[in-house]
């Protein structure tokens, strides 16, 4: 690896600050998962149950509890807005890639960790996900952090990295269940497998100490919520939203075996030439422990949840600090520039052209409250947004024709131009098509009081903007102020429009007459 002439420290932070703080209280919330999370957590302040939770009223068993503490706490020291709700996220993202540097750094070289950090921070998928009011940045951050603590246990052997592994797991059981304790108990059962090291394994996830610091962990909130809601609980987030989404696709989101193929390739942009260098030497990591460790972390992920019957591109981030590392060792491995570069030449090439490829598309969407809701997309993809990628276009075509300056500086530069395009101009820009009339009609709500209900549409973020439970309905009445999609306006009866905005309408209904 080359000499780094900039301070790692001016580097990684510049890099963590743009891809998932800049923005975070500029785009509306984005429907259904962070809408869910955040409605849940302002009902436990509202309700000041801080065992169980609640989403429009209704008891919510989707993920633990962890999250809706942590964006309770951070609504109460910042206020009820886009920054608290998304700050617990982007600072476990920061601790995650934070956790990734430090861990390279000391099983590697400082300047392999920065490229390793700088890889994960600069990421596609980490930049999207990273600040997402929801609970993957903090389940990313605590599986990382129980990973590197595994590995250190596995080359040093001393017994606080197995105890880290065992609490960190029991806060990653705390933040998503599960999948905290799969994926650390699979991937080391592979490695000791390989080094034909059982009895170590199994020492290891029976150690006497560990179990308990683990129960003592996670146990006591499942307990407490088991007394609250009985068995209910046990059936909804144990059967249903675990064992459940594994036998079959929920919310029709399934998929095909190859489903997670293009979601790692754009994931890891612009980085998605070093990984694929990577992987096309998993045959030589047989002799050298952490690319054998990393590698299984990656392909294990992969290869599960490839057979998992929902499928959601999130899923696959729970391998990509694997394959992070190994980008990172073969960072210098990329020789030709028009390979390096090609993956972020043809992501800026897309996004300059998403508003032709939107009109193009736009007969085709099946969903009539997202083609509503994308008609108004010529006032967002503008002039800026398409003059910004236009340059970075040039600047890349530039650092392609450039012989002087080593490939990881220029992929790095790309991921700096990505992700500020990304998050200054993307973002923004889907947000207001898609999210900002929702969140209108629920400000217009909230500013006149009106006791909405919410007829054929599921959108919860209106709750979070309204500051009120909003039940849903299977029948309207005269007098009912209803939140709806704009399609369904023709099966209402009589009414009032109070407001219309893409693909989102509310509405008076108005009294019968003899």
């Amino acid at each position: 690896m080359s000499k780094i002439f900039l301070h790692p420290g001016i580097l990684l932070g510049a890099a963590l600050l743009i891809s998932l703080f800049y923005g975070t209280w500029a785009v509306p919330l984005f429907d259904l998962d962070e809408g869910a999370f955040t409605e849940a957590s302002r009902e436990m302040l509202e309700r000041h149950d801080f065992i169980s939770t609640y989403l429009n009223g209704a008891p919510r068993y989707d993920k633990p509890i962890l999250i809706y503490w942590l964006q309770a706490a951070s609504v109460t020291l910042f206020g009820l807005n886009e920054f608290a709700l998304r700050l617990p996220s982007s600072l476990a993202a920061s601790i995650w890639v934070l956790a990734l540097f430090f861990f390279m750094r000391r099983v590697t070289d400082e300047v392999t960790a920065l490229y390793a950090g700088l890889v994960a921070a600069l990421s596609v998928a980490v930049t999207v996900i990273g600040k997402a009011a929801t609970a993957d940045a903090l389940l990313n951050m605590l599986l990382a952090m129980s990973m590197f603590s595994l590995y250190l246990y596995i080359i040093e052997r001393k017994l606080r990295w197995l105890l880290g592994v065992y609490a960190l797991t029991a806060l990653g059981f705390l933040a998503k269940g599960p999948v905290a304790i799969l994926v650390p108990g699979a991937v080391s059962l592979l490695f000791f497998a390989w080094k034909r090291e059982w009895r170590i394994w199994l020492r290891m996830v029976l150690h006497p100490i560990g179990i308990p610091l683990f129960l003592l962990i996670a146990l006591p909130w499942y307990v407490l919520q088991y007394l609250h809601e009985g068995q209910a609980f046990i059936d909804g987030f144990f059967f249903k939203h675990n064992l459940d989404r594994f036998q079959g696709p929920m919310e029709q989101h399934g998929g095909s075996v190859f489903y997670y193929v293009p979601v790692v390739l754009i994931g890891v942009l612009p980085f998605t030439s070093a990984g694929l260098r990577a992987l096309s030497l998993l045959r030589t990591f047989r002799e050298d422990d952490l690319k054998l460790f990393a590698a299984l972390w990656f392909m294990f992920v992969l290869v599960f949840f490839s057979f998992s019957g929902t499928k959601l591109p999130h899923y696959v981030n729970y391998g990509l600090s694997g394959l992070f590392i190994l980008s990172a060792l073969y960072l210098d491995a990329v020789r030709n520039r028009f390979w390096a570069l090609l993956p972020a030449l043809l992501l800026t090439g897309l996004l300059i052209f998403i508003p032709e490829l939107i009109a193009a598309q736009l007969h085709s969407v099946k969903d009539p409250f997202i083609r509503d809701a994308l008609i108004a997309y010529p006032q967002v993809f503008g002039a800026g947004y398409r003059g910004y990628f236009i340059v970075v276009l040039a600047v890349l075509m530039a650092l392609l024709i450039d012989r002087r300056l080593r490939i990881e500086t220029k992929l790095v530069a790309s991921g700096f131009l990505l992700v500020i395009g990304i998050n200054t101009l993307l973002l923004p820009a889907v947000g207001e098509l898609l999210q900002a009339p929702v969140k209108h009609a629920a400000l217009l709500a909230r500013e006149q009081k009106l006791p909405v209900k919410m007829w054929r549409i599921n959108t919860p973020s209106f709750s979070v903007y309204r500051q009120a439970v909003t039940p849903k309905t299977d029948t309207v009445a005269p007098g009912d102020v209803i939140f709806t999609k704009k399609d369904q306006l023709p099966e209402l009866p009589a009414h009032e429009l109070l407001y219309v905005g893409g693909g989102a309408a509310l509405v008076r209904i108005l009294e019968r007459h003899p």
